[in-house]
């Protein structure tokens, strides 16, 4: 009996290619034939589950999107029975902090991701880069949430906070990827800034 082909499998098997060689060269030298040569695979092979580099490109970072969402869920948890819109916030944030190569080649990839953006059409129109406002959507919830549980100045304005909070943790992880600071350094700089923005009562201990 012929060994049945396992396609997704084989579809993650080229989409990590993909991200080794982003990581290893940068995004901007990515090609089919790189993607093929790291997978070991031909080119053909490559282009039968990805008729495009662009299809490919959204796939990996889909693929890197679920584990960073999987990698807050897991910070959450972690925090215990507790569920305090701080604790819930620094998790989401400290994901934006390159901490283990997993997390670095996700925010090395997708900073590449969004400065090709602006130049390639076909990549600007991917519904990807809806992530970041739903992103702000959601700390907007939370920050609100803590205004009603009087963990913050109910007089702040929670979307301008947010936009304020991202763009902190995005500067951050930048700095640590440009190799300024340590992710320890950047890490600190954001649990500084929360504790003036939020209550310390109710912060969650090992985020």
């Amino acid at each position: 009996m012929p060994k049945l082909v396992d396609h997704e499998e084989r579809r993650a098997h080229i989409i990590d290619a993909l991200l080794r060689t982003a990581a290893d060269s940068g995004l901007h030298a990515v090609t089919m034939r790189s993607v093929a040569i790291e997978a070991g695979v031909s080119v053909r092979l490559v282009q039968y589950y990805f008729d495009t580099k662009e299809q490919l490109l959204l796939a990996a970072l889909t693929r890197l999107a679920v584990r960073m969402g999987e990698r807050v869920r897991d910070r959450v948890r972690a925090a215990g029975s507790s569920t305090a819109p701080r604790a819930i916030i620094e998790a989401v944030l400290l994901e934006a902090i390159p901490t283990d190569e997993e997390s670095r080649t996700f925010h090395l990839v997708y900073t590449e991701y969004a400065v090709l953006s602006v130049t390639d059409p076909a990549l600007a129109g991917q519904p990807f880069l809806a992530a970041p406002n739903e992103m702000e959507g959601f700390l907007v919830g939370q920050l609100t949430a803590a205004q009603q549980a009087g963990d913050t100045d109910p007089r702040l304005d929670a979307r301008q906070e947010a936009v304020v909070l991202l763009a902190v943790s995005a500067g951050l992880g930048l700095s640590v990827l440009l190799g300024q600071r340590t992710a320890d350094d950047a890490a600190a700089v954001l649990h500084y800034h929360l504790g003036r923005l939020l209550s310390e009562a109710r912060a969650s201990e090992g985020l």
